[in-house]
């Protein structure tokens, strides 16, 4: 790429925001030319803004401490400085779905991190190794806005980037029931232990909203795109348990599924370690070279080992086993705000740029 796109964060200085600023930093596509938040941190510097809630392990980049923070409600002027933005605005769900909107409208193509419009008929919400022919329906979208270069376009849940893609990857198989028990990070709400002591040596059994998303959201992802709208697979049927468990960062997974096809363990481990998509074959700069990783240990995956694989952004899979009860269950491991978040949306936007959804204004 000649020369590098100009990209805007709404919700810059939330910690999903962080994440994105952290991802850019030297990114070889796009150069972070505008951050937008809330009117309480307009006109600020993002590092005044920002005070002392960076949460990121590693420290503010230099390009923005002295970037001047807009205000996320003036829409126009936002997406005058901008080829296109990433959202992870903190409003209410009506709010979030009128502001993409509003950008979109300007003819800025909106990358969210957000679940407002994760049910939008005609919005994809993408994995971009599993289901990247969904952005097709952009063109479909395109048509109710008015737009010519502006969309919506979204990632799904953290909680399911830990076994939608194993399930994917053994798809042949065809998998019928899943029971899923998800061990949640703190950061899945956007905070550390210093916000959230109660936490330590604490488990909290119920997450808001989030066993219908990780019950639904993977059967958006396996849908079709028929008459200009995605409609959800039928199967498998997935029902699930959310835990938040005292971890910074990485969300685990216990998994039970049943096949209709026989499929040894040896089969099972292969697909997975095989199992590639449109990132790699395009060597996105954001994608993992090994999506799925298979580890063989009794004790793996860990947290404290296994998060970071590929910069986070790859899955870690063990204890691949047969059940008494169901076929096969095993445990999965994804960093919920790199693959599960940033990261995730980061990929979608690269392979968005890749296919030229996405170009400079």
């Amino acid at each position: 790429m000649e020369k590098k796109l100009r990209v805007g964060v709404l919700g810059a200085t939330g910690m999903v925001g962080q994440r994105f600023i952290a991802l850019l930093e030297n990114h070889p596509w796009y150069e972070v030319t505008a951050l937008a938040a809330s009117p309480r941190s307009a006109g600020k510097t993002y590092e005044e803004a920002v005070g002392g809630r960076w949460k990121m392990t590693t420290p503010m980049p230099e390009s923005v401490k002295n970037m001047v923070v807009m205000n996320v409600n003036e829409v126009e002027q936002v997406a005058s400085c901008v080829d296109f933005v990433f959202s992870a605005v903190d409003m209410t769900k009506e709010e979030i779905k009128a502001i993409e909107e509003a950008y979109a409208k300007t003819e800025t193509p909106v990358v969210s991190n957000n679940s407002a419009h994760r049910w939008t008929p005609d919005v994809p919400m993408v994995v971009p190794e599993i289901n990247p022919e969904h952005f097709k329906v952009i063109e479909f979208q395109k048509k109710r806005l008015g737009t010519t270069r502006g969309f919506v376009a979204v990632k799904p849940n953290c909680s399911i980037q830990s076994y939608a893609p194993v399930l994917t990857a053994w798809k042949e198989f065809e998998p019928y029931e899943v029971v899923a028990t998800t061990y949640q990070a703190i950061s899945g709400a956007g905070k550390t232990f210093k916000d959230w002591p109660e936490m330590e040596g604490n488990i909290i059994p119920y997450i808001g909203g989030e066993e219908e998303k990780s019950e639904q959201e993977p059967l958006r992802i396996w849908g079709k795109i028929e008459n200009g709208v995605i409609v959800k697979a039928s199967e498998p049927k997935i029902t699930c348990q959310c835990v938040r468990v005292p971890v910074l960062n990485g969300h685990t997974a216990a998994v039970f599924v049943k096949f209709r096809k026989k499929a040894t363990k040896e089969e099972l481990i292969e697909k997975l370690v095989s199992f590639k998509g449109l990132p790699q074959e395009l060597k996105l700069p954001s994608a993992p070279a090994q999506f799925i990783q298979y580890l063989e240990e009794d004790n793996r995956p860990q947290v404290t080992l296994d998060v970071d694989f590929e910069k986070g952004m790859g899955i870690s899979v063990g204890r691949l086993r047969e059940d008494s009860i169901y076929d096969w269950k095993f445990i999965g491991l994804s960093h919920n705000t790199v693959r599960g978040a940033a990261g995730g949306a980061l990929l979608c936007a690269e392979l968005l740029t890749a296919q030229g959804y996405i170009s400079a204004k």
